[in-house]
């Protein structure tokens, strides 16, 4: 068996942050953020956060596209 790259465990938890408690999702999308900023893309980090605010706001629509946006976006990092 292979180690998962930085890339594929982002994207691991992107998959998973769809399902469980709000707080529990938003804790998903903060890894995903700090993964980001240790990976050098502070835009895409900036992204995961404003992800979270709309999570917080209870704007879901937002967030899902926030979310499918990380998961093309972390996908090309590869």
């Amino acid at each position: 068996m292979t180690d998962a790259t930085p890339v594929d465990v982002l994207l691991a938890t992107l998959n998973a942050a769809d399902v469980g408690s709000l707080e529990a999702i938003a804790d998903k999308m903060r890894q995903v953020e700090q993964g980001l900023v240790a990976l050098g893309q502070p835009e895409l980090a900036g992204a995961a956060g404003a992800a979270v605010a709309a999570l917080r706001r209870g704007d879901v629509p937002e967030y899902r596209r926030g979310r499918a946006f990380l998961q093309s976006k972390i996908g090309h990092l590869r």
